[in-house]
């Protein structure tokens, strides 16, 4: 078993447990227990395939001799009606795990389909597309797996593996100079410090304090193009995040004011799910 099954075994243990309970009782009425069955996933519209590996674990979790065909894998582009792969395994099983496997495959292509128009739209500016921390509760790992399936790249994972000090910490602490100060002085001497800042005003602070990273947070084009340029002019080696408000329309233009990451929210809590089948054809 390789590192990515075992951290995702907790979640699908989870998630099975919350779809059957105590058992499948429509189906443990009508399937025999010992009949065995083929089906079919298939695709009912366009996008870009990802999560494959993790549903075939859910059907794998119920019938460990469950055999899988494979026909699409993780990043390939399906088209509708395109069969994505075959399984073959116990009638029971197949149909527990359905709607489980379902969900994280048609959530998982979702994620990566919309990913990829973001990375699409900003292609040749050399500027990343990365995710945030808005997952779904317990599913960040397949979130943000599927980001980088479409092509993205993952922020940090959590609250414990970088700094990112955000307007509320700055309200605490006494402003932008005070927090990246205090987070200097108190934070692992490997770790970047990464600020939020509104205003040109809080970029001068950000600077003067010593931030590795600055974030733009909403702010327009313009103010963008004249943070980016203030920032370039002091301190040519910080990297520039862009965040706040970035729509498929607006990600090319912000691409062009110098930023060097644009971070998106809606990769993860507003990807549309992909439409995908399950038929059992015996």
């Amino acid at each position: 078993m390789n590192d990515k099954f075992d951290i995702a075994d907790d979640i699908l243990i989870n998630a099975l447990k919350e779809d059957v309970g105590n058992g499948d009782i429509t189906t443990t009425s009508l399937i025999p227990e010992n009949l065995v069955a083929q089906a079919s996933l298939i695709s009912r519209e366009n996008f870009v395939l990802a999560g494959m590996p993790f549903a075939r674990r859910v059907f794998q979790m119920l019938d460990e001799n469950v055999k899988f065909k494979v026909f699409k894998k993780d990043g390939s582009h399906v088209w509708s009606g395109q069969v994505l792969v075959k399984i073959k395994g116990n009638a029971r099983s197949l149909l527990t795990a359905e709607r489980t496997a379902l969900n994280l495959l048609q959530r998982m292509s979702g994620i990566a389909s919309l990913t990829e128009s973001y990375v699409d739209k900003i292609k040749g500016t050399g500027v990343k597309i990365v995710d945030t921390r808005k997952t779904a509760p317990g599913l960040r790992f397949f979130d943000k797996y599927a980001v980088r399936i479409g092509g993205g790249h993952n922020h940090r994972s959590g609250l414990f593996d970088g700094i990112l000090i955000k307007d509320n910490h700055i309200a605490v602490a006494g402003g932008v100079r005070k927090a990246v100060r205090l987070a200097r002085l108190r934070a692992q001497h490997m770790l970047k410090v990464e600020v939020e800042v509104k205003n040109i005003s809080q970029v001068k602070d950000a600077l003067t304090a010593g931030a590795d990273i600055i974030m733009l947070d909403n702010m327009s084009v313009d103010k963008m193009k004249k943070a980016v340029e203030m920032i370039h002019v002091k301190k040519g080696n910080i990297i520039i995040e862009a965040s706040g408000n970035i729509t498929i329309d607006n990600v090319s233009d912000i691409a062009k004011t110098g930023v060097n990451l644009i971070s998106v929210g809606a990769l993860t809590h507003s990807a549309p799910a992909s439409d995908i089948s399950m038929d059992v054809d015996f």
